[in-house]
């Protein structure tokens, strides 16, 4: 946890020339911008606490609170309900039914949640304890229904654009959890010298001028880029580099590719056809792999999956970097990107892949998964 985290400074509502109900003053407005601040900030609080099941409690208290009684429920561990000032609940509705108030809010949320992000998971490559990925994956699971309870009673469309942002944070906690869960069981791999050697000897019997030409109809990708990255990464295989090492090659990856679109306005649309290029190249070398029922098939499969969705975070990264936007936003915007990360899996299905690369790192020498080379029909299931 990044317990050193600085949480900004939410921007200024811009209403332009919108004329407000009667009953609804600018003195509204700005008791919204207080309360709302200070309910993002308890928020915050509670989640670098780890206490996750009190988001559900600050969340009804705001968008439906209660009279208080003496039931003995659960006190929220803030002052969240001692505010300056008060808003009625239908005030709140009507003053969410403005479209500017209602982008506003929407900004706030962007913000609020991609500091949540970068405090639960400040590098998606450092090890993560496993209980800590649990909490947080089951957290995002219940981040919409707990939203969507607290705001039964209000209209479709507020509810629509607030849920709307709470599910991208709920789909990036789940990406980066299962990235950082690949990257721990792909240290096994790229630190196993028998591995290495292995992946290097059936990579070298790839056809990869056939790939290409398959490809190149798909992708038309320039050539030379194309032998260039083959190259590359046949050397940093041979090279046993760490994960780091790898990563820092990926960023370059994407830093070469990118830079001719840098300031464009499209930066964005080359950031994601790129990925989709990058995505269809490491298939077709799986299918080679999967065809030629390589030894080192399950180590490829597993450095595929981590390297893919790492791709897609430095991607996502690149493109919230050029248009000013938080990654969180990015998410939002173009919510069809999820399509293109590879691994949104399960934990169970991602604990298999760990439990084969420990396996085999106690029994150097022996393939990764070995029923790819007892079961030839295995693998050609998996074309």
């Amino acid at each position: 946890l990044d317990v050193t985290h600085v949480f900004p400074e939410f921007p200024a509502p811009d209403l332009g020339n919108i004329l407000l109900q009667e009953g609804v003053t600018m003195n509204d407005v700005k008791t919204l911008q207080l309360l709302y601040r200070r309910h993002c900030e308890a928020t915050l609080d509670v989640v670098m606490n780890l206490q996750f099941h009190y988001i559900e409690k600050l969340w009804q208290s705001f968008w439906s609170p209660k009279t208080p009684s003496s039931d003995g429920s659960t006190a929220l561990p803030s002052s969240d309900e001692e505010h300056e000032g008060t808003l009625p609940k239908d005030k709140l509705i009507t003053l969410c039914k403005y479209e500017p108030i209602l982008k506003w809010m929407r900004s706030c949320d962007h913000i609020l949640y991609q500091a949540l992000v970068e405090i639960l998971i400040p590098d998606v490559l450092r090890p993560v304890p496993s209980t800590l990925t649990q909490a947080i994956r089951n957290f995002a699971k219940s981040l919409e229904g707990w939203l969507m309870n607290a705001m039964s009673e209000f209209p479709p469309q507020i509810v629509q654009t607030k849920v709307g942002v709470v599910s991208a944070f709920a789909q990036t906690l789940r990406r980066y959890t299962s990235l950082n869960h690949l990257a721990q069981a792909a240290r096994a791999v790229l630190q196993n010298t028998s591995q290495i050697n292995q992946m290097l000897s059936d990579l070298n019997r790839v056809d990869f001028a056939n790939v290409q030409e398959q490809a190149s109809w798909v992708c038309q990708c320039e050539e030379g880029m194309v032998q260039k990255l083959e190259q590359d990464f046949k050397l940093t295989l041979q090279q046993q580099s760490s994960l780091d090492q790898w990563a820092s090659w990926l960023d370059n990856v994407v830093t070469q590719v990118l830079k001719h679109h840098e300031g464009s306005p499209s930066f964005p649309k080359a950031a994601r056809q790129f990925r989709l290029k990058w995505s269809f190249y490491s298939s077709m070398v799986i299918r080679d792999l999967t065809l030629r029922s390589a030894a080192s098939f399950g180590s490829f499969h597993l450095i595929r999956l981590l390297y893919d969705e790492y791709m897609f975070y430095l991607v996502e990264h690149r493109v919230a970097q050029a248009t000013g936007e938080t990654p969180i936003a990015v998410m939002g915007e173009f919510g069809d990107l999820t399509s293109l990360s590879p691994t949104l899996l399960d934990k169970d299905d991602i604990s298999d892949l760990g439990s084969e690369v420990d396996a085999d790192s106690r029994s150097v020498g022996e393939p990764l998964v070995k029923r790819e080379r007892s079961d030839p029909g295995h693998s050609l299931q998996e074309i």
